[in-house]
C-alpha cells in the first residue's frame, strides 16, 4: 500500500477530531483575540475598535501586577510545599509496615474531592465562629480569641495554600511512590551495607530514579496553580481586600463582574500567553532531562 494513502487515510480517519477541536477551541480563540482589540460590553454593544488600548492598559494596571505577584507567590509555595510533602508521603508508604495498603487509599481521598467539596470543608475549617481550627488552636493555648483566617489580608492567602497542598499533595505523592517502585532493592541494600546514610541513600540511590517523575509532577502542578481559580472563589472571591486575587479571578470579574468583554478578552490571552510559555519552558527542561539521561 502507498506510503502517501497510509498518511492520507489517517488524516481522514483524525477529521472528525480536528473538525470538533477547531469547533470548541478554534472558533472561540479566535473571537476571543478579535474582542480583545474592542472595547465590547458582555451585553449589548458590539463595541468599537481600540487597537493595543485593552492590552496597554492591562499590563500597566497596578491590578495586574498585583494580581500576577499574588499568583506566583501561590504557585511557587503551594508546589513546593506539595513537592515536598509529597516525596515525604511517598517514602512513608514505601516501608513495609501493617495498614500500608488502607493508608495508601486513603491519601487519595483529598485529591479525588471534588475541588468545590474541598474548598467548602475548608471554608468551614476556618470559620471565625465555629471552626475546627480556632477552637483547636484555643483548646492548645496557642491563640487567646478566634481569628477570621479568611478575613484577614494577612493570613487569607496563606490559609488557600494550606487548603491547596491537602487537596493537590496527593498526586505528587502517587506519582513518586509510583517511581519508588522502580527502584531496585539490591542497590539500595547494596548501598546500605556499604555504609550509606539515609541522607545519601536518598541522594544518590533513590534520588536518580525520581528526578524524572518529579519533574513531571512539577510541570503539571506549576501550571495547575498558575491558572487556579475554583478553590479562590468558592473560599474568598478574591477578598478580603482582592490580596487572594489571582489573574484568573482577575479574568472572571473583569469580563464577568464588571461586563467589560474586551479587556476581560484582553486579560484572558495575556494569561494565555504566559501560562504557554511557562509550559513550553518545561517542555524544554523535560527534553534537556531525558536527553542528559
Amino acid at each position: 500500500m502507498p506510503a502517501n494513502w497510509i498518511s492520507t487515510r489517517a488524516w481522514l480517519l483524525m477529521l472528525p477530531l480536528l473538525v470538533v477541536m477547531v469547533s470548541v477551541i478554534g472558533w472561540p480563540l479566535v473571537d476571543t483575540v478579535r474582542l480583545s482589540f474592542t472595547d465590547a460590553k458582555l451585553v449589548g454593544t458590539e463595541g468599537s475598535f481600540v487597537g493595543i488600548a485593552n492590552y496597554e492598559k492591562m499590563l500597566t494596571g497596578s491590578n495586574f501586577q498585583r494580581a500576577l505577584v499574588t499568583t506566583t507567590w501561590f504557585a511557587v509555595v503551594s508546589v513546593a510545599a506539595e513537592m515536598v510533602l509529597g516525596v515525604l508521603a511517598a517514602l512513608l508508604l514505601n516501608q513495609q509496615f501493617r495498614g500500608r495498603a488502607a493508608l495508601r487509599a486513603l491519601m487519595i481521598l483529598p485529591w479525588a474531592l471534588p475541588t468545590v467539596v474541598n474548598a467548602t470543608l475548608w471554608r468551614l475549617i476556618y470559620n471565625p465562629e465555629y471552626g475546627a481550627l480556632n477552637a483547636a488552636l484555643t483548646q492548645l493555648g496557642l491563640i487567646d480569641s478566634y481569628r477570621s483566617w479568611l478575613g484577614e489580608p494577612g493570613s487569607a492567602l496563606t490559609a488557600l495554600i494550606v487548603a491547596d497542598c491537602w487537596k493537590n499533595f496527593p498526586l505528587v505523592a502517587l506519582i513518586a511512590l509510583a517511581a519508588l517502585q522502580a527502584v531496585p532493592r539490591d542497590i539500595t541494600a547494596a548501598a546500605l551495607v556499604d555504609g550509606a546514610g539515609p541522607f545519601n541513600r536518598f541522594r544518590f540511590v533513590v534520588m536518580p530514579y525520581l528526578a524524572g517523575p518529579l519533574l513531571v509532577a512539577l510541570v503539571l502542578r506549576t501550571i495547575e496553580a498558575f491558572k487556579v481559580f475554583d478553590i479562590i472563589w468558592v473560599m474568598t472571591r478574591g477578598g478580603p481586600a482582592n490580596s487572594t486575587r489571582t489573574l484568573s479571578i482577575l479574568v472572571y470579574q473583569e469580563a464577568f463582574s464588571f461586563q467589560r468583554a474586551g479587556s476581560g478578552a484582553s486579560l484572558a490571552l495575556i494569561v494565555t500567553l504566559l501560562v504557554t510559555i511557562l509550559a513550553a519552558a518545561y517542555a524544554a527542561l523535560l527534553r534537556r532531562a531525558a536527553g542528559a539521561s
